[in-house]
């Protein structure tokens, strides 16, 4: 590697940014191939029973119409469909092997045509008889059907540790309520799209996904074909937040339809087929009891999480996850709980289980606060983690205490006054309110390879998939680095199962696992340049051993003699081939010795009208710990994205279930609430720079999730210093502040 860091954490442009302002980057649904037809799928409008009848005489006969699938005449798939439920990428589908309705919205047809605009008018034309059965919409009502799921995000879904009841009764003060968060649907610039294409036996996929060697993997089991009969392509992601990580029923069913019809096809999912068939947030009701002495030092902290699944699939909100490392209290218990509703099978969402656990437990301990009379701040830091909490390890890093320090000053924390409903702006209410953020540190197996050719140009590749946030820029700054050369002279290359292998892009994983595998590749390929340069007769650094040589801006220096350099450019001119290598990286054992975590401090101001009840938030102001920065201007605009999405988990976001129906009456952009530009005001995002080594290489832990959690815990605690009403179920609406 060169002797400084000249080109990691860099702010600079995305490398990228030109093709996507001149509309030159291509999304799954802008590939178009030789002979496209388009598909639409054709939904259920009831929530529970069976199809008797689907009548699709009227769409066969309409212009352009080259396939009606449905139940009647879809292929069989191997084990019904069923083969590759493994998740996050294979989950439950709807792949038109029966009759059956579990929800709706659920996809009950497919109808191909020659234009986009022939399949929906097709697809209008399909008639469903059903025989219904009474389906489960009432969460509140399913309450008493609830059950312990097999696991909760992949851990154990009950912990306990300590003597809970001892750590009740030692109690001087305590706090008991309930908080609830409603459903959220993801929805991304960029819909779902995919399309389909065979030659063959080779099935090709340009599909949206952040994850694309697990659909391969997963499309392969369900149609009962070989992984390497399978090609997926996925260049760019218009975001994925997590809807994007599964592969859902319309993949599968786009490779169906284009077989049967033998030319490729394409199908975009509209607005509203993104309520119910690709997933979404679980609803959630969380029972929490904190207990604590007077001087603020906890003594129990209770933590039952009862959430939706679906009548087909479990799928865990774990959010008590978090409850169970946070804060340092010796007794602590956490409990999930599952009911089935008859609706889509939920999914992972933007920090699943932190995003909605730290919006719960944050109230709680601001609850708790203004119950001793110690100030928010000073009753975390008295409560303070200084090893994880249920497995003792030490962190692999950890500033969760400067992370306090700079956002409250920053912010002006000091100023604030203790009385809820004591600060004014004119007639608004004024109120400050604060949270902890924090996210786990995942990292997994992945894979790279870098070629450096003639000309000085190096091309770096993994399979992995840039989602909006930047892997092509960081990745580019990872591989010039470590190779020695310009920026300029490097791309980077992605989004296809052609290439290495990486992981999924969920989980605040991507820069911690193909950042280290991008760094190994290069620099095993700077060691064969060196060799080769030290090794080469004309070369002017002939025979200098490799430890003397260094690679610094494009040139092979001595290190003690910088007058003696010779071009990389040169050298692999001479050598008359490109040099190429391979790198791996994966965890070891230092999830052994270590608890990763990333930590943040987020601090919010509210201003509610008195007589309306409407909220503004002018400014929130943030401070992180995560480790290494590969790029200043791309981490900054991750962290205020998250912060954005956590105003609205707490003031806007709610899809809206109609409880008769089961059809979601808010399925558009129109009326799902989502903050625009002037909901937001000035988000002031700083980070403490402590690369965390003992966690990977780089030193760097993701960062795309921890933006969200304790963004809306920090905002609800600030609504309730400037109203003195504690609203406990999201989203705070002006009704609920009113009423």
């Amino acid at each position: 590697m060169s002797d400084a860091h000249l080109v990691v954490g860099q702010p600079l442009n995305r490398t990228d940014g030109a093709l996507k302002v001149t509309g030159a980057a291509r999304y799954a649904g802008d590939f178009s191939l030789p002979e496209l037809c388009h598909a639409v799928i054709v939904q259920s409008t009831i929530a529970s029973g069976r199809i008797v009848h689907l009548d699709a005489t009227r769409a066969v006969h309409a212009p352009g119409v080259l396939l009606v699938m449905t139940h009647a005449n879809a292929p069989a798939l191997p084990h019904h469909g069923k083969a590759a439920i493994n998740p996050p990428a294979g989950r439950v589908m709807s792949l038109l092997q029966d009759d059956n309705v579990h929800y709706n919205g659920q996809p009950i047809a497919v109808v191909v045509a020659d234009t986009p605009e022939r399949a929906t008018y097709a697809a209008s034309l399909v008639r469903a008889t059903y025989a219904r059965t009474e389906p489960t919409l009432d969460f509140a009502g399913a309450r008493s059907a609830a059950y312990m799921p097999a696991e909760a995000g992949f851990e154990a879904p009950d912990s306990r540790r300590g003597d809970p009841a001892g750590g009740l009764t030692q109690a001087e003060v305590k706090i008991d309520a309930t908080y609830t968060t409603p459903m959220q649907t993801h929805n991304p610039m960029e819909p779902h799209a995919t399309v389909a294409q065979w030659t063959g036996s080779k099935l090709t996929l340009y599909d949206a996904t952040q994850y694309v060697s697990g659909v391969r993997s997963t499309v392969a089991k369900t149609l009962g074909i070989a992984e390497d009969d399978v090609r997926v392509i996925s260049p760019f992601v218009g975001g994925g937040f997590g809807c994007k990580g599964s592969v859902w029923s319309h993949v599968v069913l786009a490779a169906m339809a284009a077989r049967k019809v033998r030319r490729p096809v394409k199908l975009v999912l509209a607005r509203p087929q993104m309520f119910g068939p690709v997933g979404g947030r679980p609803q959630t009701e969380q029972h929490i009891v904190l207990g604590a002495r007077r001087d603020g030092t906890l003594t129990l902290v209770r933590h039952d999480v009862l959430s939706h699944t679906s009548q087909i699939e479990d799928f865990v909100e774990p959010s008590a996850i978090v409850t169970r490392m946070l804060y340092a209290c010796p007794n602590v218990v956490t409990t999930h709980r599952l009911t089935k509703l008859n609706v889509g099978v939920p999914t992972f969402q933007r920090a699943p289980g932190e995003a909605t656990g730290t919006f719960a437990l944050e109230a709680a301990l601001d609850e708790l606060a203004y119950e001793l009379g110690i100030d928010p701040l000073e009753l975390r830091l008295r409560n303070y983690a200084e090893t994880e909490p249920e497995s003792g390890k030490p962190w692999s890093s950890k500033h969760l205490r400067e992370c306090y320090r700079d956002a409250a000053a920053r912010f002006g924390w000091e100023r604030k006054s203790a009385k809820p409903r004591s600060m004014h702006e004119g007639r608004e209410l004024v109120g400050w309110g604060m949270a902890t953020a924090t996210y786990p540190a995942h990292r997994m197996a992945a894979k790279a390879a870098a070629t450096l050719f003639p000309d000085g140009i190096a091309v770096v590749r993994s399979g992995s998939q840039d989602i909006g946030t930047g892997t092509y820029t960081v990745m580019t700054q990872v591989a010039a680095e470590s190779l020695g050369i310009p920026v300029g002279k490097v791309r980077f290359e992605l989004g296809d199962t052609a290439l290495p292998e990486a992981p999924v892009s969920g989980g605040s994983m991507t820069s911690a696992s193909v950042g280290p595998a991008v760094q190994a590749a290069c620099l095993a390929l700077r060691d064969k340049l060196i060799a080769q340069a030290a090794a080469d007769q004309r070369s002017t650094v002939h025979g200098v051993p490799a430890d003397r040589l260094t690679i610094t801006d494009g040139w092979i220096t001595v290190r003690d003699d910088v007058s003696r350099r010779d071009a990389v450019a040169a050298v692999i001119g001479r050598h008359g081939a490109p040099i190429e290598a391979r790198g791996e990286a994966k965890p070891g054992d230092e999830a052994k010795t270590y608890a990763a975590h990333s930590f943040g401090a987020v601090f919010a101001e509210v201003r509610v009208d008195p007589d309306l009840g409407r909220i503004r938030v002018p400014r929130i102001v943030a401070s992180y710990d995560v480790g290494q920065l590969l790029n200043a201007k791309t981490a900054r605009s991750q962290l205020q994205g998250g912060i954005v999405w956590g105003v609205s988990f707490a003031l806007f976001e709610h899809s809206v279930l109609d409880a008769r129906s089961g059809r979601f009456v808010n399925a558009n952009l129109a009326e799902y609430h989502v903050p625009v530009n002037a909901d937001i005001g000035r988000i002031d995002v700083d980070f403490i720079d402590a690369p965390d080594l003992n966690f990977n290489p780089l030193g760097a832990r993701g960062i795309g999730e921890i933006g969200i959690t304790g963004a809306s815990g920090a905002v609800c605690n600030a609504v309730y210093h400037a109203t003195g009403k504690r609203v406990r179920d999201l989203p705070i609406t002006l009704d609920r502040l009113l009423a």
